[in-house]
């Protein structure tokens, strides 16, 4: 099987699905890792293009540990995608899945707090749409939460996270909490929402709601058959 991760910044592939793309790995699937942002082509408010620099290493560090050879940065800059004009962002989308041809394809979760989150997820909506050999081509849909963004909407107001797919990881949960660790610059201590102890609590909580060790939970988007 051929798989995409899209993560709008280096660490949410980890954070929603690492456990699931080792056990890809360990598959045998082919498996692809797309990291949506960066510091653009201009002058960035969060630092000098250096600052991207070190925490993609900690990426590549952490696809190491997960087993992916295939990772791929874009410069759509980070924390301000809202900003760029849409269809240039559609169109690194759909550029990304023709390229790759995934037939499980892992986005964020549509309702994150984070914005960037959102526009990535929509502008993928857009390239997956089944009227088009590339969006046919994509078989399975699954949208991942990342612990600090995707708990973090409004309560009532929007939908909440609420998994209806469980993959069991319980024999890749290790590589998920190794790669995690990869990220120095982005994972904060317990008890941060996003720390190393937290998502080993979540990735048992999750696995308990199935009847396994560890396990990682997705909303459920689509499936062409």
């Amino acid at each position: 099987m051929k798989v995409l991760v899209v993560a709008p910044h280096a660490d949410d592939e980890t954070l929603g699905c690492g456990g699931s793309i080792a056990r890809h790995v360990a598959e045998d699937d082919d498996v692809t890792v797309a990291v949506m942002t960066g510091h653009g082509g201009r002058d960035h408010f969060l630092g000098t293009s250096d600052l991207w620099d070190s925490v993609r290493q900690e990426a590549k560090n952490a696809m190491e540990v997960l087993g992916v050879s295939q990772l791929k940065f874009f410069e759509i800059p980070a924390v301000m995608v809202a900003d760029e004009p849409q269809w240039r962002v559609n169109k690194v989308a759909y550029e990304l899945l023709s390229d790759v041809m995934p037939e499980i394809l892992y986005v964020p979760f549509p309702f994150d707090l984070h914005r960037d989150h959102r526009e990535i997820y929509h502008a993928f909506s857009i390239a997956w749409r089944p009227n088009s050999i590339v969006g046919r081509g994509v078989k399975e849909v699954l949208a991942y939460e990342v612990p600090s963004e995707t708990h973090w909407n409004t309560p009532y107001l929007e939908p909440g996270f609420v998994p209806t797919t469980w993959v069991s990881i319980e024999n890749h949960l290790e590589f998920k909490l190794r790669a995690l660790e990869c990220y120095q610059s982005q994972i904060p201590d317990w008890p941060h929402a996003r720390s190393v102890q937290a998502l080993s609590h979540l990735a048992h909580w999750r696995g308990s709601q199935v009847g396994v060790e560890a396990a990682e939970a997705f909303v459920h988007i689509r499936t062409l058959r």
